[in-house]
């Protein structure tokens, strides 16, 4: 649900799977065909992992990390893992880059940067978001909703963020 005045856009558990699948159908209706799903961790793992099952994709796994202040709030520098986690060896041929949203653009066009330099095997990259905003410098072959605002997109999980095992604890004690 977007706030009236645009600047916060809320996100129920619901709705956020049904995006995913909402990105499922586009990019199955593109017909492109792909080898692997390379998801960008923390905000692309979820999706990425939906993709895979939908597609019967492997899955690789790259971390990355800009968002870590203020209970991820807050953009810093970005990190970008050296490696790529991958069932299948080295990451290779047609690649499905998966993650949550392209805010900035800062975080795609460094990855997809890194990938080409360093990753000759893969033939052919396209990337995939839920959300695109408005401000962003990448835009992504395949995205499900365009945010013109550029709201804070508070995604169901982030009360994570801040719970904490001693609050599950006090949470969960009979």
């Amino acid at each position: 649900m977007l706030t009236e005045d645009g600047k916060h856009l809320y996100v129920s558990y619901d709705e956020y799977h049904n995006q995913i699948e909402k990105l499922a159908i586009k990019i199955h209706q593109s017909g492109w065909e792909f080898d692997t799903i390379l998801c960008l961790a923390r905000g692309g793992l979820r999706p990425g992992d939906i993709l895979s099952r939908v597609f019967n994709k492997p899955l690789a796994i790259m971390s990355t990390s800009s968002y870590r202040s203020d209970a991820g709030t807050v953009q810093g520098n970005l990190d970008i893992a050296r490696f790529i986690t991958t069932p299948k060896g080295e990451i290779a041929g047609k690649v499905l880059l998966v993650d949550d949203l392209a805010d900035s653009g800062q975080t795609l066009n460094a990855v997809i940067k890194q990938l080409k330099s360093n990753y000759a095997p893969i033939t052919e990259l396209r990337s995939a978001v839920i959300w695109t905003k408005a401000l962003s410098t990448y835009t992504p072959d395949y995205s499900v909703e365009f945010l013109p605002t550029n709201p804070w997109i508070h995604q169901p999980f982030e009360g994570y963020d801040v719970l904490r095992p001693e609050q599950l604890i006090q949470k969960w004690s009979v």
